[in-house]
């Protein structure tokens, strides 16, 4: 029998290493930094690319690396019910248009799901739930703030008694949309609708993977955990 074929490496037509891609694709999605940020930092590191080859290869393997991460972080946590969700919206400016940046985080502060459309109605509301229930399953509570579009979705859905709301109960929710905005402003903000959904949701892996909880735990404890982190980054692809 013939014997089966290994998958074609994602690199192999890239001059580059792929330790080199897998750092340049870190440093501009983990951290707010621009094009040229990245390409004066790897200079300094006798690393000579172009800005225009970090837009490049991010656009090119952050989705594959996200989606990689995803996979693995469903794996492990197979059988663990996110008991607790909070639901909520953020505006964005596209070309001087305001559009809605949709997230579902769970009780840990993990990003579950990022969806982007142009309002905030019900119909939205529903398409989003409907994407995050779907890969991520039932969910014993929904926190969400005071929008309408929220109630109206779940009574379809059917899960409206599941549903909480406070002035501070979002909080979780909230704080999540920090490191986005940092971003946001590092890069000018965005131009297109699928640009920005494609580097919300790349992003959002990217932040759940080297999200340490640093202040909750001791150093010794932050230092093994980022070791970790950083070494299943470069398993990456392999």
């Amino acid at each position: 029998m013939p014997r089966p074929r290994k998958p074609a490496s994602p690199f192999r037509y890239f001059n580059s290493s792929p330790e080199v891609i897998r750092l340049v694709v870190m440093m501009y999605v983990r951290f707010p930094l621009s094009l040229r940020n990245v390409e004066d930092l790897l200079f300094e590191r006798g690393i000579d690319v172009c800005h225009e080859t970090v837009r490049l290869w991010w656009n090119r393997f952050g989705p594959m690396f996200a989606s990689d991460i995803r996979r693995q972080r469903v794996s492990r946590m197979q059988g663990f019910r996110h008991w607790r969700w909070h639901l909520d919206e953020m505006y964005v400016k596209l070309n001087g248009e305001m559009v809605y940046l949709w997230r579902a985080v769970d009780h840990e502060g993990e990003i579950l799901e990022s969806f982007v459309t142009k309002k905030r109605d019900k119909s939205a509301a529903l398409v989003f739930m409907k994407k995050a229930l779907k890969r991520h399953g039932r969910a014993e509570t929904l926190v969400t703030d005071g929008l309408r579009s929220y109630p109206a979705a779940m009574r379809e859905l059917g899960n409206l008694d599941r549903r909480e709301m406070g002035r501070w109960l979002n909080n979780r929710a909230e704080n999540s949309h920090l490191p986005f905005r940092r971003r946001e402003r590092a890069m000018l903000r965005f131009r297109q609708m699928k640009s920005l959904q494609k580097f919300a949701s790349v992003h959002a892996n990217v932040h759940n993977h080297f999200d340490l909880q640093r202040h909750l735990i001791d150093r010794e404890t932050y230092k093994a955990r980022r070791s970790a982190a950083l070494v299943e980054w470069q398993s990456l692809m392999a």
